[in-house]
């Protein structure tokens, strides 16, 4: 008997374990469709679950895990299949980013960063990643960097997966959000607006190393504020027909 899938965000588990799993693996076709996109949800919706299975689809790192997606929605297309466990995936979550004062948030996102940089430390010591590019990866996991050096950090390191592995990098970035909610109740949202304002611009807007951008939020931050550097994607609500039913549960599949 399946369980009932209570609080499950990681694919693999949900999978692995048996729960009830309605399908969703339709939203990869709508990615593959995309540069960059933004998804707006409430909460529990399934946002996570969902980017955890861009994740386990786009990266090379799960080859072994192929066999998550037999028999699902995706599995059809023959067109889609070919791009399967194909690209280097940068997956973060900036759900943790809850803290007081801005100087506390950057502290936190570099933690974040250095994390990604330990899931793929081979960069480190690629002899395929040139010099440059090389020590601003070890200032970031010296503790050694600026403001500037903080805000490109995803830059750099989309930089350095191309080089090391030839290929365009996938970047899944999961409750966008949060650090700014956090910022407008604490009393420094312009400062964090600025900061993050960077971030999205070196990660997804001049980054030629970039193959898709996918972030999910629970709200649409202003275009004259956070977007104001990042205006060349694709945004869909609950309210857009388009990508309606790739999150949440349908009236049918209740």
């Amino acid at each position: 008997m399946k369980k009932i899938p209570i609080g499950i965000e990681n694919f693999k588990e949900m999978i692995d374990d048996q729960y009830y799993y309605i399908d969703k693996t339709e939203l990869i076709n709508d990615v593959m469709n995309e540069k960059l996109v933004l998804y707006i949800r409430p909460r529990r919706f399934g946002k996570t679950l969902n980017m955890s299975m861009l994740y386990y689809f786009f990266s090379h790192k799960e080859k072994t895990n192929v066999y998550l997606f037999d028999g699902l929605n995706v599995s059809k297309d023959k067109e889609t299949m070919l791009h399967q466990n194909q690209y280097p995936v940068i997956f973060m979550t900036l759900k943790d980013m809850k803290n007081r004062s801005v100087e506390l948030q950057k502290q936190q996102f570099l933690s974040l960063i250095q994390t990604v940089l330990e899931q793929n430390i081979e960069l480190l010591h690629s002899e395929k990643v040139n010099i440059i590019t090389k020590k601003r990866l070890e200032s970031l996991v010296n503790n050694q960097v600026t403001d500037i050096d903080l805000q490109n950090a995803l830059y750099y390191i989309c930089v350095a997966l191309k080089q090391h592995y030839q290929k365009n990098v996938i970047l899944l970035i999961d409750e966008y959000d949060v650090p700014l909610q956090s910022a407008y109740t604490n009393g420094y949202y312009d400062e964090m607006v600025d900061f993050l304002r960077n971030v999205f611009s070196s990660a997804l807007k001049t980054n030629d190393a970039l193959e898709k951008g996918v972030l999910t939020g629970c709200l649409r931050i202003s275009k004259e504020s956070i977007f104001t550097g990042l205006n060349n994607f694709n945004v869909y609500s609950i309210m857009d027909e388009q990508s309606s039913t790739r999150f949440g549960f349908t009236q049918q599949e209740v």
